[in-house]
């Protein structure tokens, strides 16, 4: 490998957010254009391809990190094993044409790797957009920009990120992931989970639902399975334009591994039929670090942190891999301080971060809710699809035992943790169950609002996944507008709730507040879907509160 920098590596994948303007409408424009003609000199098997597009993510004030991957022959198609190792070389430069390239390398990209490549840059300037493109043989790939974090003793004015969740392949077109693509005035996308889903063609959604087949067809258990899974996902144009338009910084959830997952298992997998829950967890983070910008940890989880001058740290979760099973009804309790959703070490790591924190806002990515919920009284019909949104029991409405109601005793450490030590501006911000929500997060929900809030939740909806108008196969805002006023009126904690919404999130950040404006697309079932924005909550410094705004940020 060879650079001019001081501080330079690169990698292959290993098993085991104001806001500087990006001209991203036309790096968007350029990439499906430049895939597309790499891919018919491929299929004429004459050169190597960049068949998935590009990546960047986990942006470092000196660094970022750059992805792609090569087939080299066409047999190598994501998960076949087969294709020589090839030489890939990459480079980054200041201006879009790459007349000022300020650092290059080589990876080799081998059938060990899925011939996935990976490119760890360090050595550059703070806050600064960069282009990255890659190439094999005679091949070029598209061209992508990034933006590197500001310095992180810097006062920046502000930052700003697109949020989403919860992207279903089968359930629709990825249009959110295009609309974001578009927009100039993103520092990052941040991805709370459930990139991709597991399950068999025809099982989520079923059959006669289905938009578009994945691949492959049955539900993916094995590493070529899942290798499978998300090149095709990777395939997406609109997905394609997004990676190569920001930086994203990406934690999973369950549906990367299997529905409901925790540590030793999952409510989607079936010992013996469906082999071992370990191989298959190592299977699926395995391919999850391969195919994602995302930078490989030797403990083999995504808990990090990331920090964006003086204005705020973003502390990321990992809620699969050390929880607890959750709880079954008739066997076990969701106090029981034996049981976590964290695990100790990333609990105590968690709660140092934030408190040692200097930075205006403490911004927590968590793949599922934190806010407590309790559920007023409901006609029988919502209680089917609230079951399945929610992860809750079966034996009909009680608590949901996949987020954190499933595990008080840490919520009730974590909370008091920032009561005690007097930490304002704590933002967490959800996916997982495909509605849009505003929360204060009490810190007894019995006697709030008197007891106080220790922070605010706010939640985007799916991009694609089915919410309760899609499972009831109803319009929207009809029968989900009974479920909204009885949920709201038991928990007056929650400021506003969408369940009927796709659609995406842009987070600003200043350091008189942090917003959410909810944007929702017009129809999920088209590839051509516009986007229009909904809603807008905001929390002021030092409150702890959620207010309504009338309009998006400019």
């Amino acid at each position: 490998m060879t650079s001019h920098l001081s501080s330079l590596s690169a990698t292959a994948a290993t098993p085991r957010r104001r806001t500087v303007v990006l001209a991203a409408a036309a790096t968007a424009a350029l990439a499906p254009l430049t895939t597309l003609g790499a891919s018919a000199a491929h299929a004429a098997g004459t050169t190597p391809a960049f068949l998935h597009g590009v990546a960047s993510g986990d942006p470092l004030p000196d660094g970022i990190l750059l992805w792609t991957r090569v087939t080299p022959t066409p047999e190598a198609v994501p998960g076949s094993g087969l294709g020589p190792a090839t030489e890939v070389a990459w480079e980054i430069a200041e201006d879009k044409a790459f007349s000022r390239v300020v650092a290059r390398g080589s990876v080799t990209a081998t059938a060990a790797t899925d011939h996935t490549v990976k490119a760890d840059v360090r050595g550059l300037r703070p806050q600064t957009p960069y282009w990255y493109r890659f190439t094999a043989g005679t091949t070029v790939s598209p061209a992508g920009r990034t933006l590197t974090a500001p310095a992180h003793d810097v006062t920046t004015a502000g930052i700003r990120f697109g949020v989403v969740s919860c992207a279903n392949w089968e359930s629709g077109y990825f249009s959110a992931y295009r609309h974001l693509a578009a927009r100039g005035d993103l520092h990052a996308i941040l991805h709370l989970g459930d990139y991709v889903y597991e399950y068999p063609t025809g099982g989520y959604p079923e059959a006669k639902y289905v938009v578009r087949q994945h691949e492959p067809k049955h539900e993916i258990v094995s590493l070529a399975d899942y290798r499978t899974r998300h090149g095709t996902y990777k395939t997406d144009t609109d997905l394609q334009a997004l990676h190569a338009a920001h930086a994203v910084i990406a934690i999973w959830d369950d549906h990367e591994f299997a529905n409901d997952a925790w540590s030793g298992g999952a409510e989607n997998h079936t010992p013996g039929a469906e082999g071992d829950w370990a191989a298959r967890a190592a299977a699926a983070k395995q391919a999850y670090f391969e195919w994602m910008p995302v930078r490989t940890s030797i403990a083999g989880t995504v808990y990090r942190r990331l920090r964006f001058g003086t204005l705020a740290d973003l502390h990321l979760l990992d809620l699969r891999s050390f929880r607890s099973q959750q709880v079954k009804v008739g066997s076990g309790t969701v106090d029981d301080p034996e049981r976590t959703i964290t695990g100790r070490a990333q609990l105590d790591w968690l709660k140092s971060g934030l408190a040692s924190s200097d930075a205006a806002w403490k911004l927590v990515g968590t793949s599922v809710m934190i806010s407590p919920v309790a559920f007023g009284s409901l006609p029988a019909y919502l209680l089917k699809p609230l079951t399945k949104l929610l992860g809750l029991p079966e034996g009909g409405i009680a608590i949901s035992a996949d987020q954190w109601d499933g595990y008080t005793d840490d919520r009730k450490e974590l909370l008091s943790h920032l009561k005690d030590r007097n930490i304002k501006n704590t933002v967490f911000l959800t996916g997982d169950i495909h509605m849009a929500w505003a929360n204060e997060v009490p810190m007894n929900m019995a006697t709030y609002p008197g007891s106080g809030t220790a922070a605010t939740e706010f939640v985007v909806t799916s991009v694609t996944s089915d919410n309760i108008d899609d499972l009831l196969h109803v319009p929207a805002d009809t029968a989900s507008l009974v479920a909204e006023s009885a949920i709201k009126a038991a928990n007056w904690h929650v400021k506003w709730l969408d369940m009927d919404a796709h659609g995406y999130g842009v987070l600003d950040v200043t350091a008189e507040r942090s917003q959410m404006d909810y944007y929702v697309v017009s129809d999920k079932r088209r590839a051509d879907a516009t986007a229009a924005w909904a809603r807008s909550y905001r929390t002021l410094t030092g409150t702890q509160k959620v207010e309504r705004v009338h309009q998006p940020v400019r």
